[in-house]
């Protein structure tokens, strides 16, 4: 028997060698993007969340608190607030319109340590900060012009439109920064701070001259925080669905009237005859009206106009959650807002039925007040 050997080229060898170094390569750069790709991806979430990257998010701020040694603690309930709060710890109340309940309202007021309220709803600033009260909302000057020694480290900051607060006892040393924006005081032993918006904690606000200062500042003040930003609404009733709580009574009704509804739309559609088909007119999205009215009173300086379409379309959403009628008087509108609000109802007048305004600014901003207004009524 013949055995044939056959001779491999030293150079088809090295060929191979090198393809297989060139895939391996090739693999390794893959792997490193894909892994790349899912550290840096985006976590998009609710605002004021720590785990959020967005830019109404905090992920940025944490881990900037987290760098610094600061021991952050996420909560996500009042349980978690509880079991989390100690002496030294600073409770961080970012998102407080999701707090409904007075017991979960009154177990977060009996917590040990340190409070600081970020742009609280009024219900939730009546139960931790009692001793202060809402005073409007304004554009503020970025400099915090008061003895707060986290507010002059930080410097000037870019707070923009930002609920402000007074004190509601003559006698109470109140420290008062950027004209009211940023409030503290000391009651039980514990400092409680409420800062009128939560923009410069953001992702997107930390890179505007002095916020990032002011946030790490305000919040890295203890060793120990405990961030409350709830999912969910605190405070709801049961757990109980829509159905358990109808009565049996109301359903055979519903029934009743669905069979009469069935029936009318069987008679009705027998007189009326068949379908026509019809051209229909042209659809123009919403947004384009509204651009376009715009730039018609911008080019006709129409400031009053577009003021008075504001605060119109502000009323008329107004009025029914506050259970007025369509032709309520103004002092009538003015009261109920600044009673469901807790502003003075000097401020909320002007801003409701003042002047028209003189410049662009002026009209801008009237329409973040208005909107600053509504979003408490709703809110409260």
């Amino acid at each position: 028997m013949t055995r044939t050997v056959t001779a491999v080229n030293p150079t088809v060898r090295q060929g191979w060698r090198t393809g297989r170094w060139v895939a391996l390569a090739l693999f390794v750069i893959v792997a490193i993007a894909t892994v790349g790709t899912y550290l840096t991806a985006p976590r998009p979430g609710e605002p004021m969340d720590p785990q959020s990257t967005s830019p109404d998010g905090v992920r940025a701020l944490v881990t900037l608190l987290r760098d610094r040694g600061v021991e952050v603690v996420e909560a996500r309930s009042v349980a978690d607030v509880e079991g989390a709060a100690r002496d030294d710890t600073l409770i961080v109340f970012a998102e407080t319109f999701r707090l409904t309940g007075d017991e979960q309202l009154r177990r977060l007021a009996d917590l040990p340590g340190d409070r600081l309220l970020v742009e609280p709803v009024s219900r939730v600033r009546e139960a931790l900060a009692p001793d202060l009260r809402s005073a409007g909302a304004s554009s503020f000057a970025p400099a915090p012009d008061c003895d707060l020694r986290e507010a002059n480290r930080a410097g000037d900051a870019q707070l923009g439109l930002a609920d402000s607060y007074r004190s509601a006892n003559p006698d109470l040393p109140l420290t008062s920064c950027y004209d009211g924006a940023l409030v503290r005081y000391r009651d039980a032993g514990r400092t409680i701070t409420v800062v009128g918006t939560s923009g410069f904690m953001t992702n997107a606000g930390l890179l505007k001259q002095g916020d990032a200062a002011l946030a790490m500042n305000l919040v890295g003040s203890a060793p120990r925080v405990v961030w409350f930003a709830p999912r969910e609404r605190e405070g709801a009733a049961g757990s109980a669905t829509l159905t358990d709580l109808i009565p049996d009574q109301v359903t055979w009704i519903v029934l009743q009237l669905s069979l009469v509804v069935a029936l009318l739309a069987i008679w009705q559609g027998r007189r009326m005859g068949p379908l026509v088909a019809e051209t229909l007119p042209v659809v123009i999205r919403a947004s384009e009206t509204v651009e376009g009215r715009g730039r018609l009173y911008r080019s006709r300086r129409a400031r009053d106009r577009a003021a008075e379409a504001l605060r119109t379309a502000t009323l008329a959403r107004l009025l029914p959650r506050l259970g007025l009628a369509a032709g309520a008087q103004r002092p009538a509108v003015i009261q109920a807002v600044a009673q469901r609000t807790g502003a003075d109802p000097g401020p909320v007048g002007h801003t409701l039925y003042g002047p028209a305004p003189a410049t662009d600014t002026e009209l801008v901003t009237i329409a973040h007040q208005l909107d600053d207004i509504e979003r408490q009524v709703a809110h409260s």
